[in-house]
């Protein structure tokens, strides 16, 4: 269970640094990396929403 916790941090650090850099200067880097793949853009931005779903019902007092 630790590894799925240590990848949806992960998954969770690097969507926030994403969307800091779309508010500093634009740059989305996710789209820049899949701009091809609209698809597979799509589900990166999945995974790192339920990625936060996931850890905050855990930090709110979910599975200990």
């Amino acid at each position: 269970m630790k590894s799925l916790q240590m990848l949806a941090f992960w998954l969770l650090v690097v969507g926030g640094l994403n969307w800091g850099l779309v508010g500093l200067m634009g740059l989305n880097i996710v789209n820049t990396i899949f701009a091809s793949m609209p698809v597979l853009e799509q589900v990166v931005y999945m995974l790192v929403g339920v990625s936060a779903l996931y850890l905050g019902y855990l930090k709110l007092g979910g599975k200990k």
